[in-house]
């Protein structure tokens, strides 16, 4: 007879925090770690404002991954603060973080989301992103020791989000410091967010990724209609602007910007849900939500605060 080659491993279960300044690749990272997208992506520093909950289950492990906003020094509107403060709440409610940097650079922003992680209590890794990018692979070693003075890290993993660069080696480093426990969460469970707040997601990533530097961050997504008619899906997203010229300039002449946007977001929902998409968009202004705590309730970012 064959003998047992292996005692099966015990179930472990965990959350993990995924936290950096604007623009690390938090989010790349997460769909990566999921191996499909549910957190929109832009070279636009900010572009994740919510927290973003993303399941990866395999046969005895259950890793959930918190995406969360850039935290940054700018504060003026309530959106801002707002998102900063989910940060801070997030990294204390996990069971380990994943702090996140950018190949050989280190800046105020990224002591900043330093001197937030001293205060945690939970083992801290360091993913160094974007090392695809180091022309000189000789200058890393010295820049992980440099970085290793920093704080005390559970563990230094220089990765690439876009290569996929040492992902599947950090899903076994992770394991080993989430606690024992059932998975909370159905196997084939994804997210915690609904396909509305996907749809929204998706059409303002596609705002984000056409207009660039022309729009700034005060632009929102609200579905106002989500109906499932079977191999159908009828959508309508309201886009809302701060300004009349801001609305100008997301329409586009003729309505092209607004067409191209919508026809961008119809195709990655097609792929996100695996049926025919029937989208319309329409564009409105409605001045001071990013600064008004009641309009961000409504709009859904505070639900989880």
């Amino acid at each position: 007879m064959n003998e047992v080659s292996a005692e099966k491993r015990s179930s472990r279960c965990g959350y993990i925090a995924l936290v950096g300044r604007p623009n690390v690749g938090k989010s790349t990272l997460l769909n990566h770690f999921l191996r499909q997208k549910i957190s929109i992506t832009s070279r636009k520093p900010q572009t994740t404002r919510h927290r973003i909950l993303g399941v990866h289950t395999t046969e005895d492990t259950q890793y959930i991954y918190v995406d969360t906003p850039g935290l940054h020094r700018e504060r003026r509107k309530t959106l801002n603060r707002l998102m900063n403060e989910t940060v801070e709440r997030v990294i204390h409610d996990v069971d380990v973080v994943f702090f996140i940097v950018e190949r050989m650079t280190w800046t105020d922003e990224d002591e900043l989301v330093l001197n937030a992680l001293r205060t945690v209590d939970k083992p801290v890794l360091l993913l160094i992103n974007k090392v695809d990018q180091i022309q000189d692979k000789k200058r890393l070693l010295p820049h992980i020791e440099v970085l290793s003075q920093k704080m005390s890290f559970a563990e230094i993993i220089p990765v690439s989000a876009l290569k996929g660069h040492n992902l599947e080696v950090i899903d076994e480093i992770a394991r080993k410091y989430l606690p024992e426990g059932q998975f909370l969460f159905p196997a084939d469970q994804v997210t915690d967010r609904s396909a509305r707040f996907l749809a929204a997601e998706l059409i303002r990533e596609k705002i984000t990724r056409q207009l660039g530097d022309e729009l700034p961050y005060e632009i929102t997504v609200e579905i106002e209609n989500f109906k499932d008619q079977g191999n159908v899906l009828r959508i309508d997203g309201l886009i809302l602007v701060e300004k009349q010229g801001q609305k100008q300039i997301l329409i586009g002449k003729d309505g092209s910007r607004l067409k191209l946007v919508g026809s961008e977001a119809r195709e990655d929902m097609e792929k996100t849900f695996e049926k025919k998409v029937m989208l319309r968009l329409w564009v409105k202004v409605k001045s001071g939500w990013a600064d008004n705590e009641r309009a961000l309730q409504s709009l859904g970012y505070t639900d989880y605060l």
